[in-house]
Protein backbone atom coordinates (compact mmCIF):
# COMPACT_ATOMS: atom_id res chain seq x y z
CA UNK A 1 0.00 0.00 0.00
CA UNK A 2 1.16 3.61 -0.56
CA UNK A 3 2.14 5.49 2.26
CA UNK A 4 0.82 8.83 1.86
CA UNK A 5 -2.78 9.44 1.97
CA UNK A 6 -3.19 10.45 -1.83
CA UNK A 7 -1.70 7.45 -3.13
CA UNK A 8 -4.02 5.04 -1.28
CA UNK A 9 -7.11 7.17 -2.39
CA UNK A 10 -5.76 7.28 -5.56
CA UNK A 11 -5.44 3.94 -5.51
CA UNK A 12 -8.73 3.28 -4.35
CA UNK A 13 -10.34 5.47 -6.70
CA UNK A 14 -8.14 4.17 -10.29
CA UNK A 15 -8.40 0.55 -9.11
CA UNK A 16 -12.63 0.60 -9.24
CA UNK A 17 -12.52 2.18 -12.46
CA UNK A 18 -10.20 0.21 -13.93
CA UNK A 19 -11.42 -3.37 -12.97
CA UNK A 20 -14.78 -2.07 -14.40
CA UNK A 21 -13.71 -0.80 -17.76
CA UNK A 22 -11.67 -4.03 -18.00
CA UNK A 23 -14.65 -5.98 -17.37
CA UNK A 24 -16.44 -3.62 -19.67
CA UNK A 25 -14.52 -4.22 -22.34
CA UNK A 26 -13.82 -7.57 -22.27
CA UNK A 27 -17.25 -8.68 -21.90
CA UNK A 28 -18.46 -5.91 -24.92
CA UNK A 29 -15.78 -7.13 -26.83
CA UNK A 30 -15.98 -11.17 -26.69
CA UNK A 31 -19.71 -11.10 -26.81
CA UNK A 32 -19.90 -8.26 -29.54
CA UNK A 33 -17.79 -7.42 -31.98
CA UNK A 34 -17.31 -11.65 -31.76
CA UNK A 35 -20.85 -12.08 -32.56
CA UNK A 36 -20.83 -9.11 -35.26
CA UNK A 37 -17.85 -10.03 -36.85
CA UNK A 38 -19.12 -13.57 -36.83
CA UNK A 39 -22.03 -12.85 -38.71
CA UNK A 40 -20.61 -10.70 -41.19
CA UNK A 41 -17.67 -13.10 -42.15
CA UNK A 42 -20.74 -15.75 -42.36
CA UNK A 43 -22.07 -14.25 -45.85
CA UNK A 44 -18.49 -13.97 -47.06
CA UNK A 45 -18.19 -17.22 -46.77
CA UNK A 46 -21.88 -17.66 -49.24
CA UNK A 47 -19.75 -15.63 -51.53
CA UNK A 48 -16.55 -17.26 -51.71
CA UNK A 49 -18.65 -20.73 -52.21
CA UNK A 50 -20.12 -19.25 -55.49
CA UNK A 51 -16.46 -17.61 -56.37
CA UNK A 52 -15.13 -21.37 -55.87
CA UNK A 53 -18.49 -23.04 -57.79
CA UNK A 54 -17.52 -20.47 -60.69
CA UNK A 55 -14.53 -20.98 -60.94
CA UNK A 56 -14.84 -25.04 -60.93
CA UNK A 57 -17.27 -25.11 -63.46
CA UNK A 58 -15.28 -22.99 -65.66
CA UNK A 59 -13.08 -24.34 -68.64
CA UNK A 60 -10.62 -22.24 -68.20
CA UNK A 61 -9.13 -19.74 -65.51
CA UNK A 62 -9.52 -16.94 -67.89
CA UNK A 63 -12.90 -17.70 -68.26
CA UNK A 64 -13.82 -18.16 -64.92
CA UNK A 65 -12.20 -14.75 -64.42
CA UNK A 66 -14.23 -12.93 -66.78
CA UNK A 67 -17.20 -14.57 -65.42
CA UNK A 68 -16.34 -12.94 -62.14
CA UNK A 69 -15.05 -9.60 -62.76
CA UNK A 70 -19.15 -8.36 -63.57
CA UNK A 71 -19.74 -10.41 -60.62
CA UNK A 72 -16.72 -8.40 -58.61
CA UNK A 73 -18.12 -5.32 -59.64
CA UNK A 74 -21.28 -5.52 -57.39
CA UNK A 75 -19.94 -8.02 -54.40
CA UNK A 76 -16.71 -6.04 -54.21
CA UNK A 77 -14.34 -8.85 -54.73
CA UNK A 78 -11.39 -9.20 -57.01
CA UNK A 79 -9.77 -12.74 -58.33
CA UNK A 80 -6.85 -13.60 -59.56
CA UNK A 81 -4.29 -16.84 -59.99
CA UNK A 82 -1.21 -17.06 -58.14
CA UNK A 83 1.67 -19.39 -58.27
CA UNK A 84 2.07 -20.01 -54.79
CA UNK A 85 0.50 -19.49 -51.39
CA UNK A 86 1.39 -18.41 -47.68
CA UNK A 87 2.04 -21.37 -45.69
CA UNK A 88 1.00 -19.62 -42.83
CA UNK A 89 -2.23 -16.98 -41.91
CA UNK A 90 -1.62 -13.65 -41.03
CA UNK A 91 -2.58 -10.84 -38.88
CA UNK A 92 -1.56 -7.83 -36.68
CA UNK A 93 -1.13 -8.86 -32.86
CA UNK A 94 -3.59 -6.01 -32.09
CA UNK A 95 -6.25 -7.14 -34.50
CA UNK A 96 -8.64 -8.88 -32.39
CA UNK A 97 -11.49 -9.43 -34.48
CA UNK A 98 -9.00 -10.57 -37.29
CA UNK A 99 -9.51 -13.99 -35.05
CA UNK A 100 -12.54 -14.66 -35.49
CA UNK A 101 -12.44 -13.60 -39.02
CA UNK A 102 -10.03 -16.13 -39.47
CA UNK A 103 -11.57 -18.76 -37.53
CA UNK A 104 -15.02 -18.09 -39.26
CA UNK A 105 -14.02 -17.94 -42.61
CA UNK A 106 -11.96 -21.61 -41.92
CA UNK A 107 -14.36 -23.34 -39.99
CA UNK A 108 -17.06 -22.36 -43.24
CA UNK A 109 -14.51 -23.24 -45.85
CA UNK A 110 -12.11 -26.28 -44.92
CA UNK A 111 -10.60 -26.38 -47.84
CA UNK A 112 -9.64 -22.77 -47.27
CA UNK A 113 -5.56 -22.30 -47.46
CA UNK A 114 -4.88 -19.41 -46.23
CA UNK A 115 -6.06 -16.11 -45.24
CA UNK A 116 -3.89 -12.28 -44.77
CA UNK A 117 -5.43 -9.46 -42.97
CA UNK A 118 -2.43 -7.20 -43.39
CA UNK A 119 -4.13 -3.82 -42.73
CA UNK A 120 -7.27 -2.27 -41.64
CA UNK A 121 -8.54 -2.23 -45.32
CA UNK A 122 -8.21 -5.40 -47.04
CA UNK A 123 -8.52 -9.19 -46.96
CA UNK A 124 -6.49 -11.93 -48.66
CA UNK A 125 -7.77 -15.58 -48.95
CA UNK A 126 -6.47 -18.48 -51.11
CA UNK A 127 -8.51 -20.73 -52.09
CA UNK A 128 -7.67 -23.90 -54.38
CA UNK A 129 -8.74 -25.17 -57.84
CA UNK A 130 -8.79 -27.46 -60.77
CA UNK A 131 -6.43 -24.45 -62.52
CA UNK A 132 -4.35 -23.65 -59.24
CA UNK A 133 -4.51 -21.89 -56.39
CA UNK A 134 -6.75 -18.63 -56.67
CA UNK A 135 -6.51 -15.54 -54.74
CA UNK A 136 -9.73 -13.76 -53.16
CA UNK A 137 -9.41 -9.96 -52.27
CA UNK A 138 -12.52 -7.99 -50.30
CA UNK A 139 -12.96 -5.04 -47.90
CA UNK A 140 -12.25 -5.54 -44.78
CA UNK A 141 -15.88 -3.62 -43.52
CA UNK A 142 -17.02 -6.76 -45.40
CA UNK A 143 -16.24 -9.14 -42.27
CA UNK A 144 -15.85 -6.71 -39.62
CA UNK A 145 -17.43 -4.21 -37.98
CA UNK A 146 -14.98 -0.65 -39.05
CA UNK A 147 -12.50 0.98 -36.60
CA UNK A 148 -13.24 -1.50 -33.83
CA UNK A 149 -10.64 -0.14 -31.94
CA UNK A 150 -12.60 2.81 -31.14
CA UNK A 151 -14.35 1.16 -28.72
CA UNK A 152 -11.02 0.62 -26.53
CA UNK A 153 -9.23 3.92 -27.25
CA UNK A 154 -13.00 5.94 -25.97
CA UNK A 155 -12.99 3.22 -22.86
CA UNK A 156 -9.42 4.77 -21.83
CA UNK A 157 -9.88 8.07 -23.06
CA UNK A 158 -12.86 8.70 -20.99
CA UNK A 159 -11.01 6.63 -17.99
CA UNK A 160 -8.20 9.13 -18.07
CA UNK A 161 -10.68 12.16 -17.77
CA UNK A 162 -12.31 10.96 -15.49
CA UNK A 163 -9.99 9.75 -13.39
CA UNK A 164 -7.84 13.52 -13.83
CA UNK A 165 -11.52 14.63 -12.95
CA UNK A 166 -12.07 12.42 -9.90
CA UNK A 167 -8.04 13.30 -8.66
CA UNK A 168 -9.17 17.06 -8.72
CA UNK A 169 -12.29 16.78 -6.73
CA UNK A 170 -10.11 14.16 -4.13
CA UNK A 171 -7.01 16.35 -3.77
CA UNK A 172 -9.68 18.80 -2.54
CA UNK A 173 -11.34 17.18 -0.06
CA UNK A 174 -7.62 15.98 1.09
CA UNK A 175 -6.19 19.74 1.35
CA UNK A 176 -8.18 20.33 4.48
CA UNK A 177 -6.62 17.13 5.90
CA UNK A 178 -3.07 18.14 5.06
CA UNK A 179 -3.06 21.43 6.36
CA UNK A 180 -3.99 19.61 9.38
CA UNK A 181 -1.42 17.65 9.98
CA UNK A 182 1.05 20.28 9.12
CA UNK A 183 -0.23 22.02 12.06
CA UNK A 184 0.04 19.13 14.22
CA UNK A 185 3.51 18.31 13.31
CA UNK A 186 4.81 22.20 13.59
CA UNK A 187 3.17 22.61 16.84
CA UNK A 188 4.53 18.64 17.62
CA UNK A 189 8.08 20.57 16.74
CA UNK A 190 7.05 23.74 18.95
CA UNK A 191 6.16 25.94 15.93
CA UNK A 192 2.55 27.93 16.02
CA UNK A 193 1.39 27.81 12.82
CA UNK A 194 -2.02 29.50 11.72
CA UNK A 195 -4.98 26.81 11.60
CA UNK A 196 -8.35 27.10 10.57
CA UNK A 197 -10.78 24.16 10.24
CA UNK A 198 -12.40 23.38 6.96
CA UNK A 199 -13.49 21.10 4.44
CA UNK A 200 -15.57 17.83 5.53
CA UNK A 201 -17.29 18.28 8.90
CA UNK A 202 -15.76 15.03 9.99
CA UNK A 203 -12.46 16.98 8.99
CA UNK A 204 -13.48 20.02 10.81
CA UNK A 205 -14.71 18.39 13.92
CA UNK A 206 -10.72 16.85 13.83
CA UNK A 207 -9.53 20.39 13.28
CA UNK A 208 -11.41 22.23 16.47
CA UNK A 209 -10.82 19.40 18.67
CA UNK A 210 -6.97 20.07 17.43
CA UNK A 211 -7.37 23.58 18.32
CA UNK A 212 -8.92 23.18 21.73
CA UNK A 213 -5.95 20.40 22.55
CA UNK A 214 -3.29 23.24 21.41
CA UNK A 215 -4.87 25.99 23.81
CA UNK A 216 -4.95 23.56 26.52
CA UNK A 217 -1.89 22.49 26.83
CA UNK A 218 -0.54 25.69 25.93
CA UNK A 219 -2.31 26.99 28.79
CA UNK A 220 -1.03 24.64 30.99
CA UNK A 221 2.33 24.88 30.24
CA UNK A 222 1.77 28.96 30.47
CA UNK A 223 0.18 27.89 34.53
CA UNK A 224 3.52 25.62 35.04
CA UNK A 225 5.92 28.20 33.93
CA UNK A 226 3.98 31.04 36.23
CA UNK A 227 3.70 28.38 38.94
CA UNK A 228 7.38 27.26 38.91
CA UNK A 229 8.58 30.58 38.35
CA UNK A 230 6.48 32.76 41.45
CA UNK A 231 7.40 29.91 43.84
CA UNK A 232 10.95 30.23 42.78
CA UNK A 233 10.87 33.90 43.36
CA UNK A 234 8.74 33.86 46.37
CA UNK A 235 11.65 31.64 48.00
CA UNK A 236 14.65 33.64 47.30
CA UNK A 237 13.47 36.61 49.18
CA UNK A 238 13.85 34.56 52.81
CA UNK A 239 16.72 32.73 51.17
CA UNK A 240 18.39 35.56 50.93
CA UNK A 241 17.57 36.80 54.55
CA UNK A 242 18.59 33.67 56.02
CA UNK A 243 22.05 34.25 53.67
CA UNK A 244 22.55 37.59 55.11
CA UNK A 245 21.60 36.55 58.88
CA UNK A 246 23.89 33.24 58.45
CA UNK A 247 26.76 35.21 57.22
CA UNK A 248 26.78 37.33 60.23
CA UNK A 249 26.02 34.77 63.06
CA UNK A 250 29.16 33.74 64.84
CA UNK A 251 27.59 30.12 66.36
CA UNK A 252 29.74 27.02 64.80
CA UNK A 253 26.87 25.29 63.75
CA UNK A 254 25.83 27.96 61.09
CA UNK A 255 28.40 26.47 58.91
CA UNK A 256 26.11 23.69 57.91
CA UNK A 257 23.21 25.80 57.78
CA UNK A 258 24.99 27.46 55.02
CA UNK A 259 25.57 24.85 53.40
CA UNK A 260 22.07 24.00 53.44
CA UNK A 261 20.81 27.41 52.24
CA UNK A 262 23.10 27.48 49.39
CA UNK A 263 21.39 24.06 48.50
CA UNK A 264 18.39 25.34 48.45
CA UNK A 265 19.37 28.57 46.71
CA UNK A 266 21.17 25.75 43.79
CA UNK A 267 17.81 23.98 43.31
CA UNK A 268 15.91 27.08 43.34
CA UNK A 269 17.87 27.97 40.14
CA UNK A 270 17.66 24.45 38.47
CA UNK A 271 13.57 25.49 39.27
CA UNK A 272 14.32 28.43 37.71
CA UNK A 273 15.88 27.27 34.64
CA UNK A 274 13.55 24.55 34.04
CA UNK A 275 10.76 26.93 33.78
CA UNK A 276 12.61 29.30 31.62
CA UNK A 277 12.82 26.59 28.97
CA UNK A 278 8.99 26.47 29.05
CA UNK A 279 9.15 30.46 28.47
CA UNK A 280 11.72 30.07 25.66
CA UNK A 281 9.37 27.50 23.56
CA UNK A 282 7.13 30.31 23.00
CA UNK A 283 10.16 32.15 21.74
CA UNK A 284 10.10 32.47 17.53
CA UNK A 285 12.29 30.07 15.50
CA UNK A 286 15.09 30.80 13.63
CA UNK A 287 17.97 29.93 11.07
CA UNK A 288 20.91 29.12 12.33
CA UNK A 289 24.03 27.15 11.32
CA UNK A 290 24.70 24.19 13.45
CA UNK A 291 27.99 24.14 13.17
CA UNK A 292 28.65 26.94 14.37
CA UNK A 293 26.23 27.46 17.16
CA UNK A 294 28.02 24.39 18.45
CA UNK A 295 31.61 25.41 17.92
CA UNK A 296 30.40 28.63 20.19
CA UNK A 297 29.16 26.37 22.83
CA UNK A 298 32.05 23.95 23.52
CA UNK A 299 34.30 26.94 22.77
CA UNK A 300 32.47 29.05 26.12
CA UNK A 301 32.55 26.00 28.00
CA UNK A 302 36.18 25.54 27.42
CA UNK A 303 36.89 29.27 28.42
CA UNK A 304 35.53 28.57 31.40
CA UNK A 305 37.81 25.79 32.47
CA UNK A 306 35.06 22.91 31.67
CA UNK A 307 37.20 19.98 30.24
CA UNK A 308 35.41 19.64 26.84
CA UNK A 309 36.52 19.01 23.64
CA UNK A 310 34.71 19.21 19.87
CA UNK A 311 35.57 16.36 18.03
CA UNK A 312 34.06 16.39 15.01
CA UNK A 313 31.07 18.58 13.30
CA UNK A 314 30.34 17.39 9.86
CA UNK A 315 26.97 18.92 7.63
CA UNK A 316 26.02 21.71 6.24
CA UNK A 317 23.10 23.72 6.30
CA UNK A 318 20.87 26.01 8.22
CA UNK A 319 18.45 24.51 10.77
CA UNK A 320 15.23 26.26 12.37
CA UNK A 321 15.61 26.14 15.96
CA UNK A 322 15.98 28.10 19.11
CA UNK A 323 19.15 29.33 19.83
CA UNK A 324 18.83 30.05 23.74
CA UNK A 325 17.22 27.27 24.40
CA UNK A 326 19.44 24.52 22.34
CA UNK A 327 22.60 25.94 23.80
CA UNK A 328 20.94 25.45 27.04
CA UNK A 329 20.47 21.91 26.43
CA UNK A 330 23.41 21.27 24.99
CA UNK A 331 25.50 22.86 28.07
CA UNK A 332 22.98 20.90 30.35
CA UNK A 333 24.31 17.71 28.50
CA UNK A 334 28.19 18.81 28.74
CA UNK A 335 27.80 19.55 32.11
CA UNK A 336 26.02 16.20 32.99
CA UNK A 337 28.80 14.86 31.59
CA UNK A 338 32.08 16.67 33.15
CA UNK A 339 30.04 16.27 36.51
CA UNK A 340 29.75 12.42 36.71
CA UNK A 341 33.77 12.26 34.53
CA UNK A 342 36.77 13.85 33.73
CA UNK A 343 35.75 14.99 30.88
CA UNK A 344 33.71 15.54 27.41
CA UNK A 345 33.56 15.21 23.94
CA UNK A 346 30.90 16.63 21.89
CA UNK A 347 30.17 15.34 18.00
CA UNK A 348 27.52 17.07 15.43
CA UNK A 349 26.47 15.39 12.28
CA UNK A 350 23.87 17.38 10.59
CA UNK A 351 21.63 15.68 7.29
CA UNK A 352 18.72 15.98 5.26
CA UNK A 353 16.21 14.97 8.44
CA UNK A 354 17.83 16.14 11.56
CA UNK A 355 20.95 17.52 13.20
CA UNK A 356 22.45 15.28 16.03
CA UNK A 357 24.87 17.04 19.32
CA UNK A 358 26.44 13.73 20.99
CA UNK A 359 28.00 14.13 24.11
CA UNK A 360 29.86 11.24 25.51
CA UNK A 361 31.88 11.01 28.79
CA UNK A 362 34.58 8.80 30.75
CA UNK A 363 31.98 8.23 33.37
CA UNK A 364 30.26 5.63 35.32
CA UNK A 365 27.15 5.76 33.14
CA UNK A 366 23.79 4.96 33.45
CA UNK A 367 22.34 1.42 33.74
CA UNK A 368 20.46 0.54 30.91
CA UNK A 369 17.44 -0.04 32.71
CA UNK A 370 17.68 3.19 34.24
CA UNK A 371 18.11 5.23 30.82
CA UNK A 372 14.48 5.79 30.57
CA UNK A 373 13.65 6.95 34.70
CA UNK A 374 16.80 9.37 33.73
CA UNK A 375 14.92 11.43 31.58
CA UNK A 376 12.33 12.06 34.08
CA UNK A 377 12.52 15.15 36.24
CA UNK A 378 13.32 14.88 39.80
CA UNK A 379 14.58 11.69 38.77
CA UNK A 380 16.84 9.76 41.44
CA UNK A 381 19.40 7.11 40.31
CA UNK A 382 21.18 4.30 41.40
CA UNK A 383 23.53 5.16 44.81
CA UNK A 384 26.57 4.00 42.77
CA UNK A 385 26.60 6.88 40.04
CA UNK A 386 26.11 9.46 42.46
CA UNK A 387 28.86 7.91 45.25
CA UNK A 388 31.20 11.27 45.71
CA UNK A 389 29.36 13.37 43.79
CA UNK A 390 27.02 16.32 44.88
CA UNK A 391 23.18 15.19 43.83
CA UNK A 392 21.29 17.88 41.71
CA UNK A 393 17.09 18.46 42.15
CA UNK A 394 17.42 15.80 39.10
CA UNK A 395 16.43 18.37 36.43
CA UNK A 396 19.60 18.60 33.69
CA UNK A 397 18.93 15.66 31.21
CA UNK A 398 14.65 16.59 31.56
CA UNK A 399 15.28 20.34 30.77
CA UNK A 400 17.39 18.81 27.33
CA UNK A 401 14.41 16.41 26.88
CA UNK A 402 11.75 19.32 27.03
CA UNK A 403 13.74 21.16 24.69
CA UNK A 404 14.43 18.47 21.91
CA UNK A 405 10.52 17.40 22.02
CA UNK A 406 9.55 21.23 21.47
CA UNK A 407 11.84 20.46 18.03
CA UNK A 408 10.19 17.50 17.78
CA UNK A 409 13.55 15.70 18.29
CA UNK A 410 14.36 13.37 21.66
CA UNK A 411 17.28 12.44 23.81
CA UNK A 412 19.00 9.14 23.39
CA UNK A 413 21.38 7.79 26.05
CA UNK A 414 23.67 5.03 25.53
CA UNK A 415 27.11 3.84 26.14
CA UNK A 416 29.91 5.87 25.01
CA UNK A 417 31.92 3.36 22.90
CA UNK A 418 34.82 5.57 22.33
CA UNK A 419 35.03 6.64 26.72
CA UNK A 420 33.08 4.22 28.47
CA UNK A 421 30.96 6.33 30.17
CA UNK A 422 27.63 7.83 29.07
CA UNK A 423 26.67 8.48 25.67
CA UNK A 424 23.81 11.49 25.43
CA UNK A 425 22.22 12.10 21.77
CA UNK A 426 20.44 14.96 21.23
CA UNK A 427 18.41 15.36 17.94
CA UNK A 428 16.58 17.61 16.71
CA UNK A 429 14.40 17.23 13.99
CA UNK A 430 15.18 19.69 10.17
Amino acid sequence: MPRSLYGRAALILILPVLTLQIVVSFVFIQRHFEGVTRQMSSGVVLELRLIEGIIQSSSSIDNAIQSLDELGQSLRFSVKPVASVPVDDERRFWDVTGIWVTRTLKESLPNLEAVLLPNDFLVFTYLPSKFGPVEVSFNRFSVSPANAHQLIVWTIGLGIVMVLIAYAFLRNQLRPIKRLSYAAEAFGKGRHLPYRPTGAAEVRSAGNAFLEMRARIERYIEQRTLILSGVSHDLRTPLTRLKLALSMSDDPSAVDMKKDVEDMQRLLDEFLTFARGDAEAAVEIEKVDPVQLVTEIVSDESTRGVPVTLIAASGQGQVELRPVAVRRAIINLIGNAVHYGNRAEVSLLVNDHAMTVTVEDDGPGIAEDMRDEALKPFARLDPARNQNFKTGVGLGLPIAVDVARAHGGSIKLGKSSRLGGLKAELIIAR
